[in-house]
């Protein structure tokens, strides 16, 4: 039986069509393929918010990664618009969680909650092996994920690979307290390709990978397709783990399904999905995909290497915000219509 790439085949073997956010993030289809523009309309933003092009009149349309809803943002001033080779970029200065950086028309953080979502995409896979060394971000442009990284002492080396510079100098103007992680010098910065990157990357080379990527729609897209998480698990060593953020399980249960199946099949340790809580994200919860390769087993619900021991922590990046033991434990604890529809895709969820 032929299946399109608007279909799927489901749990019972049937064959059903893909939610119109699925295919987005695919970029699979033609007639989803435009972008998202930042837009702000009598002094809010909007994530549901397009503009057209012609004699500059407002259209407004649902953005395909979350039919149906919005989330709006009261806009005390515009800091900076503008446009890179890749995407649009706009900074705002909100009147509830500080300035805010926007994507093709989606938030990507606010300084008021970015904490939730760096210190747990970070701290829930460095703190479940011991004393890491090589860490390989992809993505990463503001700096937060880096300034996390260099909470952890025993790190020699951290490559980051990103592939809008314009991103770098924008935050490093608008967020210096995100940005401050590029000035650590374990760091190497490469402009480019991140898939690309991992595909020229010598087998074994990192004890772990943190994608830190946008929706996966633009330049972003193939950052959740089979090909890229294969490049991943060669790139790791045995036992090396993944972090990669995995969407809301409130709202997109078929696509980390999807997520997981591809990892089950490429890394031979453990997969699992934590979440965290977001308040500018749709939904307000956002997920992670945890994975170790074949090697020394890795049990990512427990931290083996607690940060609160780690002498060191503090002295880079300031205090921690969000993340402690406690939270990493909590954060694998899926509600119930969760744990159903992730259960065949996990190890053991709890």
């Amino acid at each position: 039986m032929e299946v399109t790439k608007s279909e799927k085949i489901s749990n019972n073997g049937s064959v059903k069509a893909l939610p119109p956010c699925c295919l987005k993030a695919r970029s699979s289809a033609a007639e989803f393929g435009a972008k998202c523009h930042a837009t702000v309309v009598s002094g809010w933003f909007s994530e549901s918010q397009s503009r057209s092009d012609k004699a500059n009149k407002f259209r407004y349309y649902n953005n395909p990664m979350w039919p149906g809803e919005a989330h709006s943002i009261k806009v005390e001033k515009i800091l900076y618009q503008g446009k890179s080779e890749y995407q649009e970029i706009l900074v705002i200065e909100s009147s509830s969680y500080g300035k805010v950086l926007v994507l093709d028309g989606i938030v990507q953080l606010a300084e008021n909650d970015e904490c939730a979502y760096q210190e747990m995409l970070v701290h829930l896979p460095l703190c479940s092996i011991p004393s890491p060394r090589t860490v390989l971000v992809v993505g990463g442009g503001d700096g937060g994920v880096l300034r996390e990284i260099s909470r952890h002492t025993s790190v020699e080396k951290i490559d980051i690979c990103e592939i809008d510079k314009l991103v770098i100098d924008v935050c490093k103007e608008y967020f210096p307290d995100l940005a401050i992680g590029f000035e650590d010098p374990r760091v190497r910065l490469h402009i480019g390709d991140g898939a690309e990157f991992l595909r020229n990357a010598s087998k074994g080379t990192y004890d772990a990978i943190i994608v830190d990527s946008s929706d996966p729609i633009g330049p972003a897209k193939e950052l959740v397709e089979k090909p890229f998480f294969e490049t991943i698990s060669e790139a790791l060593r045995a036992g090396g783990v993944l972090s990669c953020m995995a969407e809301s399980m409130w709202l997109h249960t078929h696509l980390i399904q999807d997520m997981l199946s591809i990892c089950r099949e490429t890394f031979k340790g453990s997969v699992h999905y934590a979440w965290t809580s977001v308040p500018t994200y749709p939904s307000g919860a956002i997920g992670f995909l945890l994975c170790s390769t074949k090697g020394p087993p890795v049990n990512f619900l427990s931290p083996t290497n607690p940060i609160e021991k780690q002498k060191e922590a503090l002295r880079h990046g300031g205090e921690l915000r969000f993340y402690n033991s406690g939270i990493h434990r909590a954060a694998f604890a899926l509600p119930s219509f969760a744990k159903k529809e992730l259960k065949a895709y996990c190890d053991s969820p709890p």
